[in-house]
């Protein structure tokens, strides 16, 4: 089974895609912040992460860097899901080698999953 991690401070919104992701399939875990997002990737080992990057704790930049820094987390497909409009982003989040960014006003789950799919290869 395909493991998602889901780095994301908002409970409604972890919430819902935690269900169509599970719906379709896949393996979740949760995190709410970027310090107990490291701490999922690096215990989980998930074939993909959804990152937000605007967290309480530790933002998804810092918790990418360090996620990046370590064997368990360099090689893993990264997909930034935020409300921040990429023109906003940290500039560091490129350096640090993402799949793809997604605002999250503009797919909704069902996309979001299709996204998801299709970084794993999957159709």
């Amino acid at each position: 089974m395909t493991k998602i991690a889901i780095i994301e401070d908002d409970p409604v919104i972890s919430q819902m895609y935690r269900m169509k992701f599970e719906t379709d399939g896949f393996d979740v875990q949760l995190a709410n912040n970027g310090e107990r997002g490291v701490e999922l990737v690096e215990h989980f080992s998930p074939d993909l992460i959804l990152l937000d990057l605007q967290m309480p704790e530790m933002d998804g930049a810092t918790a990418l860097g360090i996620i990046r820094k370590n064997a368990w987390g360099k090689d893993t497909p990264v997909i930034i899901l935020t409300n921040l409009g990429e023109e906003e982003a940290p500039k560091e989040i490129r350096a640090l080698g993402i799949h793809s960014y997604i605002v999250k006003a503009e797919l909704t789950p069902r996309q979001v999953v299709q996204r998801v799919k299709s970084a794993l290869g999957e159709k």
